[in-house]
């Protein structure tokens, strides 16, 4: 955990960095209050209730077969926890704490998250971390709905958001109430960012019978290696794109909600071809500096 000054350097040491109170308890509940907006008008075709997943086989099998995810970085898009639909395709329970996640653009398409992921402070913060271009790439709103909860299975996110060279996209992760070992907070392998990566998503090959596939190899990580970072409402963890992470079970009767961007370094950076998220003509990843 730390403060300006000396963040860059226990990023850089870590992999991770703590910033309790970075956003105040409004601008928490405004977020809160805006997606509770934008669930109660949610309406998704029965085609388009994919379930979303973090476990490799269930990925390429939800995820990766469906049109609806890899074409969802521009756009506003819902995924939903496993057992709450119906083999119709019919929720099973009330449709509030049926999703698993909101994504990929808010940070483009909704005013409130726009604004929280270009605020003054989070620019400030940019700068100070030395980001030059930095740009954003991918939002969601994540539930993490006690009961129907899954674990966050350990992983990296430049496995599926890539880039030449490694080190230049960070994750900026907004609890927007408390997150406990209870509810679901995260752990991390300190200091595991410094090991490259062994594994990638990659778009599929035309006529695959998936949309994405993996390449390489997932390694088998030390459970005793990871330490638990709770945070309270309002707290931001920067994250490390190659650092391992995980979050276990929601074993609490709340929910701990989060918002999540992703920016990357684009000053002499190429993003992937191979990702499953691309920039569109509709939505080129917007520039982080206002």
């Amino acid at each position: 955990r730390a403060n300006m000054p000396g963040a860059a350097e226990k990023l850089i040491c870590d992999g991770f960095l703590v910033l309790e109170h970075f956003f105040t308890p409004e601008e928490c509940d405004s977020m809160r209050e805006q997606i509770q907006g934008i669930v109660a008008e949610m309406e998704v075709p029965p085609h388009c209730r994919t379930e979303f997943s973090t476990k490799e086989g269930e990925q390429l099998q939800a995820q990766g077969s469906s049109d609806y995810f890899l074409t969802s970085g521009d756009k506003i898009r819902f995924f939903f926890e496993k057992g709450v639909l119906d083999e119709r395709g019919n929720f099973l329970i009330p449709k509030e704490r049926s999703v698993s996640k909101i994504g990929h653009a808010l940070h483009a398409h909704d005013p409130v998250f726009k604004q929280i992921t270009h605020s003054p402070k989070v620019q400030e913060l940019g700068r100070k971390l030395g980001l030059e271009s930095p740009v954003v790439v991918q939002s969601m709103y994540i539930f993490k709905v006690w009961q129907f909860g899954f674990p966050l299975t350990p992983h990296q996110d430049a496995t599926f958001l890539h880039t030449e060279p490694l080190g230049r996209v960070m994750g900026f992760w907004i609890a927007l109430e408390d997150a406990t070992q209870e509810n679901g907070c995260l752990w991390f392998i300190p200091g595991s960012h410094t090991n490259g990566i062994t594994r990638r998503m990659v778009r599929a090959a035309s006529g695959a019978s998936t949309c994405v596939e993996f390449v390489g190899s997932e390694p088998t990580y030390d459970d005793s290696q990871f330490i638990p970072v709770p945070i309270s409402k309002g707290g931001l963890i920067l994250i490390h794109g190659e650092v391992v992470h995980k979050s276990e079970l929601n074993s609490s009767q709340f929910s701990r909600h989060v918002f999540t961007f992703h920016i990357m370094e684009a000053k002499d950076t190429s993003w992937s071809k191979d990702n499953w998220l691309q920039p569109t003509p509709e939505l080129p990843f917007p520039p982080l500096y206002t």
